[in-house]
């Protein structure tokens, strides 16, 4: 019984029984009782309400649901039962009574005994308050703990099995001002999570001990991780300099509870602050053994040895390999002097020990690949990291380095082919696996061997508890083994690959004993701020960040310098560890650094740095950006493109600039005008997961200050013609180019092409950059060509990048002037726009301008012709082609010239007095350039056969093994299809296709698309993989049932986003952020054998597709090219279904704001398109799963996802229903993104919007109401008149009278909802698939609805 309806098993059964359980209050009395002849009554306050159900069976338990306002129910006793049973054959069973008086009789003994155990328990404590006893741990503790060491020392036993219940309290109650200070003796690296420290107010000798303290709901305030938890639940997200999950062996942690009732902690002797001011005066110290904790001491500092306590443990602080000199440790002292770690000269046949044995290698390493076993002359001590560099590396083989442990003498091996075949007292981790006497034990581990490069840095250790671990480029993989014995050799196998090593000693490694530290001070030395983001941690001292949970989260990871940097100060990281799990945008974005002015402690950390809007520059990938927007692409320090081992900085110069630094080398200067007092930053972001502050960061000399040389290198910057009010052309252009005049003459030197040239920054919005023809050579025919681009230009891109003419800049949107047309992307969008620029004579000028609204202007003597081309976005480069007649020009214009369409700016006559002759003339030169055709690459799959030009390929033998991909990556907005030419109904599956986002030329392809672990998305039958792994279900028309002739098409829009074409038909987004560049790809798996590139009439613009519609609608371009996709094949263009057109005008008319909708998801779901995407009438989705039917014969229009929902969760795991609308309601819905809000009392919120609070169901406080809505898995429910009625509309185009219905898809959390019969009067089913009893959804509860798209069907 819910409320006053009665549901079995989920579902209502009588919408109005009895009395309202939501109307109840404190006091009233509920009861339920099964009678003998199986009947179900309820009662209330001792009246029964009635039979609610029959045929009820024996043997059922009661239950109660203490939910929403219901906080604590007690049980009433049969002798003060205040319920009278009306039939005298329901009194309760033998059965039921037996189990009473077995529940009251075990309830009162435990009772009695709490009683008194807490009674002695609190007699002990008023004793031991004032008590003078030493704190010791008490000897009831948690059930895996055992104390030793006089009750001082508690560990928790089998803590490689178990990960809790190690709870351990003190003997007494704390004092006042009392420290209780505990050291970190052992740790283990299986679990997550480690200690946890507070207090609490239960006595040790009356409490039940939990599995972890952080279960106990009252008196108890714990320190767990970086936070603060109160009975719990968490009180501070955020609190001290240290995260306890990172304390590392020998790590204090220490609390006070000061008189005045304030809780304080202490990090090795470092007051963290208070935690919390409402302590209680009698607690205890507590301490979780949770997790990676698994021994801890008490110490006390009035112990003469406690300062040997103290630093006893120091050797072990850090759990990873130091690779920095502490300046912090107490402990200075140097070790005793040991014979030098080298290899022993005698290894295997194959291998040679050379360089006074640090160094190792195969001389015959191309000739050979085994019995390059090497060990080391002498056994690895206890916590030595035996570590190796690989120096040289040969392709030839497979295989590569292998490293480990034996205990066999170099003297006395009888060296094998390779340490795997070893049978005894060996450990080696090989590839990323790990193997004990040649067998292998764990077969996941760490990072792969077999993918290092030379440079790469590989290590081993064997601790003193005999556990062994094995490090990558300084990364702990983690414990191998355990157990292992002392008088231990290392060993490296010089396998495959692997052909030279040297022994790294760890007093060659990265550190800062070269510099002063006597002199240093906190605000000296150059760390990481303790204040970072959420995802983020800071370790070693503050020399090191890094993201816990790195293959769990992407962002979230920003870390700030601990101070601004100086002027010409070098802050300098190296990346010490990366994941291969995140792909696209992410796997692109892999590291963002960059300098701000706020300080960190003003800052609310966003998920990523780029997304602050004020006072910050930043470079990621290889753009420059400024406070979130793009100031410069193509900046030669590319992030996508650096690995681990890499060295990134960063500088703010005396001057202002902001330079970059790749591994030592300034990268030049990335932008200017930087003020002083600025703090470095770095988001650990993507696949970047640790950093490292290297020892080359601090001041540079000023005979080491590279800004000097660029200076000298670039003098055109401080030229007597300031660069900073002058136009100049950038030094990337073509190859016949000659540039004078501090870059503002260029001239073609000879022929007739391969001379474009750009502006030098982008255009900003109504800036012109105009030029005067200074020469001309009538030999030649055609002349200038003058545009925008969007590709990114900077004075360092190649010249190999630059295309022979501006009609080939078809990798980035370029629009482009051209005799008297205008093109885009060398496709003519606009015939006629201007007077034929063949006609020029030298002096006139020409300009080229973008205007604030997004739209291309031209220029000619000043004259602004209007608009030549829309949709232009920011950050385009003006674009000069110097073809045919025209030889030279020169800037005329500066920065500061802005105009507007009244303006006439630009000079309105020449200087010679000639004029432009303005007759209409479609003349046009010839172009000379050719249309790249794609083929497939030399690299492919084992069973691939090329022909016909490399633009056919076949599979020769069996059903995989034949990946083929273009020779090239995949132009934006060009349309990649192959053409079915041979089938093999032998086989099942078929045909997969999809895009590679890194080179093919040294893959190794494996036997199918969807093996490819790294960045790659491949669509298979009806499903989408990333890198392997299912993204999406029920996409588009299957790929498993196309036929011989059928085409099969990607394409990759301006959004990024990937569309899947067949037979021309636009399949939807099947992945978005695609990374650029990227080479289309296809899988002859299965039944296809053979298929042919489709070159005819590929490259089709948007704009050009649409101007028509555009001109004679008038509506507004921005919307009509978003809403519409470029489509190859005009007969089954999206554009000619009359009725998604049709849909589009009525939309149009109602006037909805277009900010509500994701203009990129239109779907037409009428018969015709429906059965072209060959999609099926119903689908499951959901935790648990639900059937939903399609949204067949209606008009999609996707509505935006709201920024802060869990769109992966909600789209995952909830329900799809729909909601009938009336047509006057649907601005109000947009406007609140609540379906309550149509006829609610008082507003309310949902997970769409920010609102005031919200209430659901059995929750909302008195004087609210909250609206029932109804919901349906069909739209042939919804859409019934009695929700969605029809409403008259007119076509504005043929002026005919239709009837429209609009609905709303929407996702409902499981669980949130009622299902019930449908309550519209229907004697015949609705929908075939859905029951009547179970077709109508109803809620009440805020939250719950997520709107996904606006419905609408025309009649």
């Amino acid at each position: 019984m819910s409320g006053s309806s009665v549901l079995k098993d989920g579902h209502s059964m009588i919408e109005e029984y009895g009395c309202d359980l939501d109307q109840l209050s404190e006091g009233d009395v509920v009861g339920v009782m099964r009678s003998s002849n199986g009947e179900l009554h309820f009662f209330v306050n001792g009246i029964d309400q009635g039979t609610a159900a029959t045929d009820i069976p024996a043997g059922v338990y009661a239950v109660i649901d203490m939910y929403g306002k219901c906080a604590q129910v007690s049980i009433i006793e049969s002798t003060d039962n205040r319920v009278s049973v009306a039939a005298p054959n329901s009194t309760p069973s033998e059965v039921a009574h037996q189990l009473a008086n077995e529940f009251l009789a075990q309830l009162s003994s435990q009772i009695v005994n709490d009683l008194t155990r807490t009674t002695e328990a609190l007699t002990l404590a008023g004793d031991a308050l004032h008590s003078n006893e030493r704190l010791t741990f008490h000897e009831r503790c948690g059930s895996l703990v055992k104390l030793s060491n006089g009750r001082r020392t508690g560990e928790r036993r089998r803590p490689l099995d178990e990960f809790n219940n190690g709870v351990v309290m003190t003997n007494r109650p704390l004092k006042d001002d009392e420290l209780f200070e505990i050291r970190l003796d052992r740790l283990v690296d299986k679990w997550s999570g480690s200690i946890e420290v507070g207090i609490t107010t239960h006595n040790p000798s009356a409490i039940d001990f939990p599995a972890t303290m952080t279960n106990m709901r009252s008196g108890t305030i714990m320190m767990s991780g970086c936070g603060i938890l109160t009975n719990g639940k968490g009180t501070r997200r955020e609190y001290g300099q240290y995260n306890l999950d990172a304390l590392a062996e020998g790590d204090r942690i220490g609390l006070i509870r000061k008189s005045n009732g304030s809780l304080h902690y202490f990090i090795n002797g470092v007051d963290q602050g208070m935690a919390s001011n409402t302590c209680p005066p009698t607690v205890w110290g507590v301490v979780d053994l949770y997790g990676m904790a698994v021994k801890v001491t008490i110490l006390d500092r009035n112990d003469p040895n406690y300062h040997h306590m103290v630093n006893s443990r120091r050797p072990e602080r850090q759990r990873v390999p130091r690779q920095f000199t502490d300046p912090f440790d107490e402990d200075n002292s140097a070790d005793d002097e040991v014979e030098r770690l080298c290899f022993h000269t005698r290894c295997g046949t194959h291998a040679s020990v050379v360089n006074s044995g640090r160094t190792a290698h195969r001389p015959n390493a191309l000739d050979d690949f085994n019995n390059g076993v090497v060990l080391t002359n002498r056994h690895v001590r206890p916590n030595e990291i035996f570590e190796v560099c690989i120096d040289k590396m040969v392709d030839k083989w497979a295989g590569s380095i292998e490293i480990g442990l034996t205990l066999h003498s170099p003297e006395n091996l009888e060296f094998p082919s390779t340490m795997t075949n070893i049978r005894s007292g060996t450990w080696m981790m090989t590839g990323n696996g790990v193997m004990y006497n040649g067998t292998t034990v764990m077969d996941d581990y760490g990072q792969n061997l077999d993918r290092l490069k030379a440079g790469d840095r590989v290590g081993v250790v064997r601790k003193e508890t005999g556990t062994v671990h094995f490090f990558v480029n300084g990364i702990d993989q983690g414990a191998a083994a355990s157990n292992v014995p002392e008088n231990v050799y290392g060993v490296i196998d010089l396998y495959g690959q692997a052909a030279q090593a040297t022994i790294i000693d760890q007093s060659d490694s990265l550190s800062i004993q070269d510099m002063d530290l006597s002199s240093l001070t906190d605000t000296d030395l150059l760390l990481f701020h303790q204040i970072h983001g959420s995802n983020s941690a800071i370790i070693n001292g503050g020399r090191t960040a890094v993201r816990p949970s790195a293959t769990g989260e992407f962002n979230d990871a920003i870390v700030m310098s601990n101070r601004p940097l100086r002027d010409n100060e070098l802050f300098e990281v190296i990346i010490e560890k990366m994941v291969d799990r995140w792909s696209g945008s992410i796997e692109a974005g892999l590291f963002h650094s960059g300098v701000t002015l706020i300080k960190p402690e003003d800052l609310e950390f966003p998920n990523t740095m780029t997304d602050i809007e004020y006072d910050t520059w930043m470079l990621s990938g290889s753009a420059i950006m400024q406070d979130g927007s793009t100031i410069k692409n193509g900046y030669p320090l590319d992030l996508d493109s650096v690995s681990v081992g890499c060295r990134i900085g960063m500088m703010r110069c005396s001057d202002g600039t902001l330079h970059y630094f790749l591994n030592g080398t300034d990268q030049g200067v990335a932008c200017y005008d930087i003020p002083p007092g600025v703090w470095a930053v770095i988001d650990l972001y993507g696949q970047c997961g640790q950093v490292s502050i290297t020892s080359g960061s601090g001041i540079m000399p000023p005979d080491n200050n590279t800004i000097n040389r660029t200076i000298v290198e670039h003098p055109n910057f401080n030229s007597p013609v300031s660069s900073a009010e002058c136009h100049r052309f950038s030094h990337c252009c073509g190859k016949n180019i000659q540039l004078t005049s501090n870059g503002r003459t260029a001239s073609r030197s000879n022929h007739f092409n391969h001379a474009l040239v750009f502006s030098s920054d982008p255009l900003k919005k109504d800036e012109v950059f105009e030029i005067k023809i200074e020469k001309l050579c009538k030999q030649w025919s055609g002349s200038l060509r003058i545009g925008l681009t969007s590709m990114a230009i900077s004075d360092t891109t190649p010249v190999s990048a630059v295309p022979l003419s501006s009609l080939e800049l078809t990798s980035k949107p370029t629009w482009i002037v051209s005799s008297s047309d205008v093109k885009k992307s060398g496709v003519t969008i606009k015939e006629n726009y201007t007077p034929s620029l063949d006609r020029l004579e030298v002096g006139n000028k020409v300009g080229i301008g973008r205007s604030q609204d997004g739209t291309m202007h031209l220029y000619l003597n000043g004259e602004n012709l209007g608009i030549a081309a829309s949709n232009i976005p920011k950050n385009v480069f003006a674009v000069i082609d110097l073809y045919g007649m025209v030889e030279s020009v020169s800037v005329v214009s500066s920065v500061s010239m802005v105009t507007d369409s009244t303006s006439t700016t630009p000079s309105v006559e020449s200087e010679t007095g000639h004029q432009i002759s303005l007759p209409l003339d479609r003349d046009q030169d010839q172009d000379t350039a050719s249309v790249s055709v794609p083929e497939f690459h030399c690299n492919h799959g084992k069973n691939i056969l090329l022909s016909n030009g490399n633009q056919t390929v076949e599979r020769v033998s069996s059903y995989n093994q034949a990946i083929a991909v273009t020779n090239k990556p995949l132009v934006k907005n060009q349309l990649f299809r192959v053409r079915i030419d041979k089938l093999n109904t032998r086989w099942s599956s078929s045909l997969m296709i999809g895009y590679l986002g890194f080179s093919p030329e040294k893959y190794t392809f494996p036997v199918s698309a969807t093996a490819i672990k790294k960045s790659c998305v491949v669509i298979q039958a009806d499903q989408v993989y990333s890198s392997g792994s299912k993204i999406k279900e029920h996409y588009g028309r299957n790929l498993d049932k196309l036929q011989i002739g059928d085409t099969v098409g990607i394409l990759v829009d301006d959004d990024n986003s990937l569309h899947l074409y067949i037979s021309g038909v636009d399949q939807g987004v099947a992945a978005r952020d695609i990374p650029c560049p990227c080479h289309g790809l296809v899988d002859l798996y299965g039944q296809c054998e053979q298929v042919t590139i489709v070159t005819e009439d590929n490259v089709v613009s948007v704009t050009q597709t649409y101007v028509e519609d555009r001109e004679k609608a008038d509506i507004d371009d921005a919307i009509k090219e978003k809403v519409h996709r470029p489509i190859v094949e005009q007969s089954s263009i999206l554009r000619h279904c009359e009725y998604q057109n049709l849909c589009l005008r009525i939309k149009a008319q109602l006037s909805l704001p277009d900010g509500y909708f994701d203009t990129s998801l239109h779907v037409c779901y009428c018969e015709t398109c429906h059965k072209l995407r060959g999609e099926e009438l119903y689908h499951r989705k959901g935790d648990p799963p639900k059937q939903y039917a399609t949204q067949y014969g209606w008009c999609m229009f996707k509505l935006r996802l709201p920024s802060k929902t869990n769109g992966w969760s909600v789209y995952e795991k909830w329900h799809v229903a729909y909601f009938g609308s009336k047509i006057e309601n649907l601005r109000k819905i947009l406007d609140t993104g609540d379906l309550h809000s149509t006829g609610e009392v008082v507003n309310g919120g949902s997970v769409l919007l920010p609102q005031p609070p919200v209430f659901t169901e059995k929750s909302q406080p008195d004087g609210t109401s909250v609206n029932k809505i109804f919901l349906s898995p069909t739209l042939k429910y919804t859409g019934a008149n009695e929700f969605s009625p029809k409403h008259k509309v007119i076509d504005p185009k043929t002026r005919k009278v239709h009837h429209v219905r609009v609905a709303f898809q929407v996702y409902v959390k499981p669980g949130s909802y009622k299902v019930g019969p449908q309550s519209i009067g229907a004697n015949e089913p609705i929908d075939p698939e859905i029951s009547n009893n179970e077709i109508e959804w109803s809620t009440k509860e805020r939250g719950s609805v997520l709107l996904h798209s606006l419905l609408m069907r025309v009649e």
